[in-house]
């Protein structure tokens, strides 16, 4: 067994000439690797002791702040939740006093609920669907369909704040100079007395029970008119991801354009087709900078969201009322997500 030099590596073999055998350098020329931990069973690491801080850095500070600013925020929420605090006197617990409130007494909760329930259904009946039939058009080999997609996807660049002054401007009432109204009133396709309060009528829709309030129906589609941008972007990556061979060999066998998109292109986007269901709910359950912008949230147009500002932040603030809906409102989110990653690690296996 050879002995190993003062640097650690056995002694350089001598090399013959002409042999063309490289020998390991020694001394001053040895390589720049340096033993790790597990030095003795011969393993080496490029690292060296201000890479590893380097690392640690980068790693540990953004979880640090994932951590602090998520799970933390989350964890205080759930615990103030059960008690009673307004922001200055130590919180005093409630136990489940809030919880039952808000079922049972708490008035506008069924409403914000019904109200998600209408934003999720016209998201899932409507907005969505023209945001796949958009893909499915736009990704045909048509002239200048790359400014089509432009034009779509302006709404998706700007926030939901901006969204909503821009709506703002759509459904005032003709008094404050509404576009909508004001171009009903002009063309007398309605009086003036009789021009529809867009922002302001919080009655069912033909006083039929049961149906959104117009109010409503105008906030959803005022933000379907962003969703529908961003759920084409979406699905139009997608499509242009799918093999164009089984559209080609579904055209030999004799299927038409909807025949291969139902039995050969759907099927094969079902993981974009997951991530679209995903997107839409969460969509749904998050709105809040709209309708915010709109009437601040009330009058009919009272979302999980806006309750929980509109009782955290009030002059009341009722922090731990609002906690308990914001812990509310992540429980339901969190059944889409949980469903999402179960059936991608589910792939995966």
């Amino acid at each position: 067994m050879s002995k190993l030099g003062t640097d650690g590596f056995a002694p350089a073999p001598e090399s013959n000439s002409g042999a063309g055998v490289a020998s390991r350098p020694t001394g001053g020329s040895r390589l720049p690797w340096r033993r790790g931990a597990s030095a003795g069973h011969g393993h080496y690491t490029l690292l060296t002791s201000r890479d590893r801080l380097v690392l640690s850095l980068m790693v540990g500070v953004p979880l640090a702040v994932f951590i602090i600013l998520i799970w933390g925020t989350t964890f205080v929420s759930v615990l103030l939740s059960f008690t009673d605090w307004q922001g200055i006197d130590p919180p005093r617990f409630l136990g489940l006093n809030n919880y039952i409130q808000l079922f049972t007494t708490y008035p506008f909760f069924w409403i914000a609920v019904k109200n998600n329930i209408y934003w999720l259904l016209f998201f899932v009946c409507f907005a969505t669907p023209a945001g796949i039939l958009l893909a499915v058009l736009l990704d045909k080999p048509i002239r200048g369909t790359a400014i089509y997609q432009s034009i779509f996807f302006t709404p998706v660049v700007l926030s939901l704040a901006v969204v909503g002054f821009i709506w703002e401007l759509q459904l005032s009432p003709s008094a404050g100079n509404g576009f909508i109204d004001s171009v009903l009133t002009s063309t007398n396709l309605v009086a003036p007395v009789n021009a529809p309060n867009w922002l302001g009528d919080a009655g069912p829709l033909f006083g039929i029970p049961f149906f959104p309030s117009l109010n409503i129906v105008a906030a959803i589609v005022a933000a379907s008119w962003r969703h529908i941008g961003y759920i084409m972007v979406l699905y139009l990556a997608g499509l242009k991801s799918v093999d164009p061979s089984l559209r080609e060999a579904a055209a030999i066998d004799g299927a038409s354009e909807r025949q291969t998109f139902f039995q050969v292109v759907f099927p094969v986007m079902a993981p974009i087709n997951t991530v679209i269901v995903v997107v839409t709910v969460i969509e749904s359950l998050r709105a809040f900078d709209l309708v915010y912008i709109l009437n601040h949230g009330k009058n009919g147009l009272e979302l999980l969201s806006t309750l929980i500002t509109n009782n955290g932040l009030s002059e009341a603030s009722l922090i731990g009322f609002a906690s308990a809906i914001a812990v509310i409102l992540l429980l339901v989110a969190l059944v889409p997500i949980v469903t999402y990653l179960t059936r991608v690690l589910r792939t995966e296996d």
